[in-house]
């Protein structure tokens, strides 16, 4: 059987386990046992399940810190990061826990004498689902979870970049109480592999949902595919993600929210920030306030916990990095950071924690001068790279902001009410902060985008429970004869005939 390697990538010696690659046939043996056990499943009292979940939410807070670790380890998150990561999950079982006794329908008033309307919330079926790297405790828990408390099983390809995590997430699952078959997981890699086998099982009619966290690229041939069978996926893609400073911002607060925002998991966030637009009354200040921050960063071993970001989530995402700046960065183009590319002993980073030679570390990179008709402007880096652009007003940063195509995440510091009361009006992002950075989510508030960064699907909050259920309207007629609605509904008519006149009756 085909295997595959999961590394530190802070010290790509250590492997850190070996996995082995599902195949296509036994991709369609875990469809066929969750459709099967779908049958029990969906028929288990939601407050059962919600128990369940309530079980996995004390199992993470049990295990939080042994699972950081082993997410840090994996992907080379730092580590206080890492925390947040589970405690993300942590929240998620938190918060629906209670949706399992509030999954409500409706009564409804009938039209008709002697009958009764109501709607019913049901479980769509198998819920297959593959997710990314950078996340890989909270973003399987967001899907998951709901899925699982509105009554579906699931399928689940995990980032071959962070299988052991998600081992151990399977198993704190399983510790939980969930039964056979409801939940599980297909080890292996993407294009040509297990991944694409899951896709395949959607035209083979044994996925009934289908999930991704990704590029865009690959969301939109899985949005084709769902299309065809008249499914509507989840879809949480990419992001260039803008972030305006006004004349009027607090310098200070927003230099830190754009380095958190560029910075922050080595950019590997597709909340991470894109754009940096400027008010030009401003700018110059900014920056120099920026870079001074910036110089002061550490950079290296993930595990200590004063680093601002550690390495690249693998040696892949490294060789994406350093094409990027290879290929997009024009002679136009002035790079405010250097030196740029990959840290190595012989070219390291001033502030660096650890040896940047045994794993795989990139320098933070600002490119300035970048135009709204530049490839830069409009392509998703992810990485420790952001551009910075100009505008003269509120009404250019808001073009500025929304003419890549993406719609994710968004950002603007400002005092001015006006200027908020605009930019959330006409921003075209899913999600946007006042005074706050592109990244961070809360359990409770929806997360996703639009355009080219998804399909208008969300995540987390009881807006999910739109993704994991169907409506079912149910008329039950006790009249013991057929009533038919429009038809012989009994509507009173009013005389037409009267009209208001002269004189007064009073």
């Amino acid at each position: 059987m085909e295997k595959f390697e999961s590394r530190n990538p802070a010290n790509l010696e250590e492997v850190i386990g070996v996995f082995d690659v599902t195949g296509l046939s036994q991709v369609e043996k875990a469809c066929q046992k969750a459709k099967e056990a779908f049958k029990i499943w969906k028929k288990t009292p939601a407050p059962l399940r919600a128990g369940i979940i309530h079980n996995f939410g004390r199992l993470l807070e049990k295990n939080k810190e042994a699972l950081s670790k082993i997410v840090t380890r994996e992907m080379g998150k730092p580590l206080r990061e890492a925390r947040g990561d589970v405690q993300e999950a942590i929240d998620t079982c938190n918060f629906f826990v209670s949706e399992g006794r509030r999954l409500y329908g409706m009564t409804v008033p009938s039209e008709m004498p002697n009958k009764e309307l109501y709607t019913y919330r049901r479980p769509i079926g198998v819920f297959a689902c593959i997710t990314a790297g950078n996340f890989p405790v909270a973003v399987p828990a967001w899907y998951f979870v709901p899925a699982l408390v509105c009554g579906n099983t699931c399928v689940w390809k995990p980032s071959h970049d962070t299988p052991l995590t998600s081992h151990y997430f399977a198993e704190l699952l399983k510790k939980a109480g969930l039964p056979e078959g409801v939940f599980n997981v297909v080890f292996g890699l993407g294009a040509n592999s297990t991944g694409a086998h899951l896709i395949k099982m959607v035209e083979k009619g044994l996925v009934d949902k289908f999930g991704f966290t990704g590029s865009t690229e690959v969301g939109q041939r899985i949005g084709e595919i769902c299309g065809r069978n008249l499914q509507t996926p989840c879809l949480e893609l990419g992001g260039k993600n803008p972030m305006v400073v006004m004349e009027d911002a607090d310098l200070e607060l927003a230099a830190d929210g754009a380095l958190w925002s560029g910075f922050g998991t080595a950019g590997q966030r597709c909340t991470s920030l894109g754009n940096l637009i400027l008010h030009e009354a401003v700018r110059d200040k900014f920056l120099k306030i920026l870079l001074e921050k910036v110089s002061k960063i550490k950079i290296g071993d993930p595990m200590d916990e004063s680093v601002t970001y550690g390495p690249m989530i693998s040696e892949k995402f490294l060789k994406d990095h350093l094409e990027n700046l290879k290929t997009l960065v024009e002679p136009h183009h002035k790079l405010l950071t250097e030196p740029n590319g990959q840290i190595t002993a012989k070219k390291k980073w001033k502030n660096f924690i650890g040896d940047p030679d045994l794993g795989v570390y990139a320098f933070p990179t600002i490119v300035a001068n970048v135009k709204p008709a530049d490839k830069i402007y409009s392509t998703e880096t992810f990485g420790p790279l952001f551009n910075v652009m100009s505008c003269k007003n509120i009404n250019e940063s808001i073009a500025l902001a929304n003419g890549t195509g993406y719609g994710l995440s968004s950002a603007i510091y400002t005092n001015t009410p006006q200027y908020v009361y605009q930019w959330k009006e006409e921003i075209a992002a899913g999600m946007t902060s006042i005074n706050n950075s592109t990244t961070g989510a809360e359990a409770h508030l929806p997360f996703g985008g639009n355009g080219k960064s998804g399909n208008g699907s969300r995540q987390s909050g009881v807006w999910v429970l739109d993704q994991f259920t169907k409506w079912q309207a149910v008329n039950w007629d006790l009249s013991g004869k057929l009533q038919l609605a429009q038809i012989e509904t009994g509507y009173v008519e009013p005389d037409l005939e009267y009209r208001i006149g002269d004189p007064s009756p009073l």
